[in-house]
């Protein structure tokens, strides 16, 4: 039988059995394993036991579980003697019942944020309230020219550092200098990204082997609530900290806790510093000095912030530039030569990167493989995509006999790559230069618009049109066959080009296309440049808001 043996805590060597197919790891009550630990979510983690093979699964809990010292995501393998660590709580596992094995003590640390309170109101909680009494004993003070030098010294620190890291070390080292009875101190800060609170920087007077961080969540969260800074002279004996099980187990006796509140009132996080010696209590002065620096910390933290921001800004914007001109290089330098046919292509992302996509491809026996495509989504993703998609195009419409037969190849090749939320409009058009024939494999795309050469403009192909790439990897495509006059011209397009809106929010629409084709055109050149300006007139001055690609061909006139 599988068995977690406990590390440390109140019962080292002791033997937890796993004998079902799950055992749910947490603090609360009904949970298969309780951890009486505040630090340890409700429902922390769970054990899975599948074919006689055991998985550790993380719940989503505050502080992380760890297997041999590494934060896991998602489902994790046990093996044999994998150290397990649930916060301050260590255990090994074994796959069966070990014997005569040596008790052992896991001492790695970690910042904890206890959960304590479980979701009481915490109105009465904290305030702003001095509980010193008279008789706290000797008290330890510094000299007002040593604080007014610190304090100098932390403003000094805080404007000229511009390294979040630099300024919160800075700022707890200048505390230590004021606050001598301050046995730790931490600043906490809420993640931009998810909102969490983050311990980023920790300090202790003195290493005396209890190096473990836990914080109460509740104290944190209504400081930063009510944006008051808080006193208590005597922590671990206040009624208002009941709820807080980390004030008792580590016998704090003296607190404060500082909001850090930028200059548009948002509360970025908290500065706490408190000691353990029931003679070195803080005082309503220490209170005064800590909210006053916690509000030039503010300032700092939110200028570091932004800095940090900025930085990874120009970064994304440097990717993105250099994924620009490798997306750029993927495509066609300039139109292809073909004896008695001339081209005309645009295109133009509505970001950086996006995901429409167009291609000369050289085949044999004197053909041409004209390729348009437009990938669901836009950015980064939808480009890569299309990078992978351009290198199969080209081989299959090199290896299959027709390019019916090719478009099926593809779209098996695209379906089994695993890009289940998207998928792929796309069109094939083959010109011969020779019989003058065009062959159009439609793959859920908008039909091409065939200008004739006296002027009539009609879809060509839309009936043979079959799925777009990706919805169906069996999918079976057919080709439609015609044969181009001279003086005929083919566009095709994107839907950046018919959807393209202006101010009001109207499209720009196929009739409209249809309309500025059937107008007489000398060249594919000019026919291909006046949609484009025709577009630009329509949308006027708002901004792009599709992709957009156009890919123009016809026969020159006898």
């Amino acid at each position: 039988m599988a068995i977690l043996q406990m590390l440390n805590h109140s019962g080292p060597g002791e033997q937890l059995p796993l004998d079902g197919a799950q055992a749910v790891l947490g603090r609360h009550p009904k949970c298969d394993i309780v951890l009486d630990a505040a630090s340890v979510s409700r429902e922390h983690a769970k054990i899975i036991c599948e074919e006689n093979r055991f998985y550790v699964e993380d719940l989503h809990s505050t502080n992380g579980t760890f297997v041999n010292g590494h934060l896991i995501t998602g489902r994790q393998l046990l093996q044999n003697g994998d150290k397990l660590k649930i916060c301050d709580l260590s255990f090994t596992f074994f796959n069966d019942e070990p014997s005569d094995r040596p008790r052992l003590t896991d001492t790695s640390s970690l910042a904890l944020l206890d959960d304590d309170g479980d979701g009481n109101p915490a109105s009465s909680i904290m305030s702003k309230v001095d509980v010193s009494s008279s008789n706290a004993g000797p008290r330890l003070t510094v000299n007002p020219e040593v604080k007014l030098r610190a304090m100098i010294e932390i403003a000094q620190n805080l404007g000229k550092a511009v390294s979040l890291d630099e300024v919160l070390a800075k700022l707890l080292d200048s505390l230590f200098k004021i606050f001598l009875q301050a046995d730790r101190g931490f600043v906490i800060l809420r993640s931009a990204q998810d909102g969490m609170l983050v311990p980023k920087a920790i300090k202790h007077r003195r290493d005396d082997g209890d190096d473990q961080i836990r914080v109460s969540r509740t104290i944190v969260n209504q400081v930063m609530q009510s944006q008051e800074a808080i006193l208590s002279a005597d922590a671990a004996s206040d009624s208002r900290f009941d709820t807080s099980q980390s004030i008792a187990d580590l016998k704090i006796r003296s607190m404060m806790c500082a909001p850090l509140v930028d200059s548009e009132g948002r509360s970025l996080g908290v500065i706490q510093i408190d000691a353990k010696d029931s003679r070195h209590r803080f005082q309503k002065e220490d209170l005064d000095v800590l909210a006053s620096i916690a509000s030039q910390a503010a300032i700092a933290v939110d200028n570091a912030q932004l800095h940090e921001t900025s930085l990874k800004q120009q970064a994304i914007q440097r990717d993105l530039e250099l994924a620009h001109k490798v997306q750029r290089g993927l495509l066609p330098e300039a139109p292809p030569s073909m004896t008695g046919y001339h081209f005309f292509d645009f295109y133009e992302p509505a970001n950086q990167v996006g995901g429409d996509y167009y291609d000369y491809i050289e085949l044999p026996n004197n053909r041409l493989a004209i390729v348009l495509g437009d990938v669901s989504g836009k950015g980064v993703p939808a480009a890569l995509l299309m990078a992978k998609l351009s290198g199969e195009v080209r081989y299959w419409l090199a290896s299959e006999p027709s390019p019916a037969a090719a478009m099926s190849r593809i779209n098996g090749s695209f379906s089994r790559s695993g890009w289940q939320d998207r998928f792929v409009t796309f069109i094939v058009a083959v010109l011969d230069s020779a019989s003058h024939g065009l062959t159009i494999v439609n793959a859920g795309h908008m039909a091409p618009l065939l200008r004739h050469s006296k002027g009539k403009v009609e879809e060509i192909g839309d009936e043979q049109a079959g799925l777009p790439l990706g919805v169906d990897a069996d999918y079976q495509y057919e080709q439609y066959e015609h044969s181009l006059a001279a003086g005929d011209f083919v566009a095709l397009f994107t839907d950046g080009i018919s959807e393209a809106m202006d101010s009001n929010g109207d499209l720009y629409g196929l009739e409209r296309l249809r309309e500025l084709l059937a107008q007489p055109s000398a060249s594919v050149d000019e026919l291909g440049q006046q949609i484009l300006d025709d577009v630009q007139r329509f949308v006027g001055g708002r901004p792009q808001s599709d992709d957009m690609c156009l890919a123009c061909f016809g026969r020159v006139r006898k």
